[in-house]
């Protein structure tokens, strides 16, 4: 049985992790982020089992999770303040969250005894690329307060494997989406507003995005954990090598839940000009050639796929009125 410690475990991508890694027979101690509602997020569905072991705490505290890191051989750090257009206004505390989080935690696995250590880090950091597609060697430019504390933390991780050999390896998903994920992210916030009428107030739509679904990102993390070569100091991209507009997404859910939409522009979801990233798209060759990772979900009719997926869920949770974006009950890491 393999024992993981995993941050920000409550939500989106980690609580696909946690199902799955429970699922596969191990077990998990999911450090959650303290708050007074005593919530646990998505990981309610998972919260009784034998195999998982929650608790509350804070990154930047080690007092709060050290005795619960001693005993796991696999750290996978999925913790981090997001939200672009959150870290304008709260550049401090993204700075403090995913640079000093990250400081902390790495620094509590000093002289303990862990396999391996997955920091989970993000395709902001490059900013919009000079070449496409974007491959490991591809030079950071950071163009928001969130891309440049992921760019930090990344940094701070991989100080941590040259100054004291922890064996830390950067995986760096490009844009996740899938069930679960929160309204602040474009394709939930299409869908969401395509379930309730017709009009669907967005930013740009012409910016291109390299999406990766949940769950070839929840598999491309077991990869690297599963990967009998030595991966310490690697960082590794994990897209689709596929780009689609945000015009795009919106023509294909459009198709799928068979309802015409209009677009109305929501001048507050803009980026600044300079900051605005026009294009990602990610070459994954070194995931398959080191992890033999490949995405199932690809080109048009991959996304047609995880999209209906997607979709699907919400349409559920929606109806069900479980998804109540402005419930306390509702935790969205």
């Amino acid at each position: 049985m393999k024992k993981f410690f995993i941050t920000g475990g409550e939500g989106f991508i980690g609580s696909h992790l946690i199902e799955q890694i429970i699922k596969n027979g191990d077990h998990v101690n999911a450090l959650v982020n303290y708050n007074s509602f005593g919530n646990i997020g998505w990981l309610e569905n998972c919260m009784n089992h034998k195999n998982i072991n929650i608790f509350f705490g804070d990154l930047k505290d080690p007092d709060t999770y050290s005795k619960f890191l001693v005993k796991s051989d696999y750290v996978i750090n999925l913790a981090s303040l997001i939200s672009v257009p959150y870290s304008y206004t709260a550049s401090k505390s993204n700075l403090e969250n995913n640079i000093l989080g990250s400081h902390f935690l790495y620094n509590s696995c000093i002289n303990l005894k862990i396999k391996k250590i997955i920091h989970v880090s993000s395709s902001e950091v490059y900013g919009t690329p000079k070449k496409i597609p974007i491959n490991e060697t591809t030079i950071f430019n950071p163009q928001s307060p969130y891309a440049a504390s992921k760019a930090g933390s990344d940094h701070v991780a991989k100080s941590y494997f040259y100054s004291y050999g922890l064996p830390i390896v950067i995986i760096r998903p490009f844009n996740n989406f899938g069930p679960r994920q929160s309204s602040r992210a474009v394709i939930p916030t299409i869908i969401f507003q395509a379930l309730k009428g017709n009009e669907i107030k967005l930013g740009n739509i012409n910016t291109q995005r390299d999406f990766l679904f949940v769950e070839d990102t929840v598999r491309g993390l077991l990869s690297t954990i599963n990967c009998n070569n030595n991966l310490a100091g690697e960082e590794i991209n994990l897209g689709t090598n596929f780009c689609f507009q945000i015009k795009e997404i919106l023509n294909l859910i459009s198709l799928i839940i068979n309802k015409k939409l209009k677009v109305k522009l929501n001048k507050s979801k803009l980026r600044p000009k300079k900051s605005e990233v026009e294009i990602l798209i990610c070459d994954y060759s070194k995931a398959k050639r080191i992890l033999r990772w490949e995405p199932k979900y690809k080109g048009k009719n991959g996304m047609k796929l995880a999209l209906t997926k997607t979709i699907n869920w919400y349409q559920k949770n929606y109806q069900n009125k479980l998804l109540n974006f402005k419930s306390k009950k509702v935790f969205f890491k």
